[in-house]
């Protein structure tokens, strides 16, 4: 009895393990947010499309930018993915990041680097994509408001000066 329960979770794992991908080929696009007016936070969105010299289909992916690691979703497509991201306006200065995946054996193998405090640069991601942020754009430097009070009393001077120099 105990052979079979041990047989079967052994099944079970194997199922549920994702596979792995040999030379990935990678479509990847991405979006960041470039109006820093209408948003609170400068967001990074990268969607890829994989494909795998072996076929693999259910590739579980991570990234890492800058250090920070994040979970990579599937799309409903197959070989579709998404991640993203967001920062403060402050902390996204324009320039390029570089996303870095993993799958999950050299996604644990940079986990436990880290936990340990060793080298992650040894570390070789499946692929990496390079996002291109051109910065936030925060608006006129003066508002258009201040701008028509500005012309409005300048309007208001001159008509002014126009009445006062006539009944003179």
């Amino acid at each position: 009895m105990m052979i079979r329960i041990a047989a079967f979770l052994a099944l079970l794992v194997c199922a549920c393990s994702a596979e792995s991908c040999t030379d990935p080929v990678i479509t990847p696009s991405a979006y960041t947010t470039s109006d820093a007016v209408i948003s609170s936070e400068s967001v990074f969105i990268v969607e890829l499309s994989l494909a795998c010299a072996n076929g693999a289909q259910s590739v579980a992916l991570y990234a890492d930018v800058q250090g920070r690691q994040f979970p990579v979703t599937r799309g409903q497509d197959v070989g579709k993915y998404q991640v993203s991201w967001s920062l403060p306006h402050k902390q996204a200065s324009s320039g390029t990041y570089q996303v870095k995946f993993f799958d999950e054996e050299s996604y644990s193998s940079l986990r436990k680097a880290q936990r340990n405090n060793e080298d992650v640069a040894s570390i070789q991601p499946l692929f990496s994509v390079n996002v291109d942020h051109r910065g936030a754009w925060n608006g006129p430097w003066v508002s258009t408001e201040v701008l028509a009070a500005l012309i409005g009393i300048l309007f208001y001077y001159l008509a002014f000066s126009a009445k006062s120099t006539i009944q003179a």
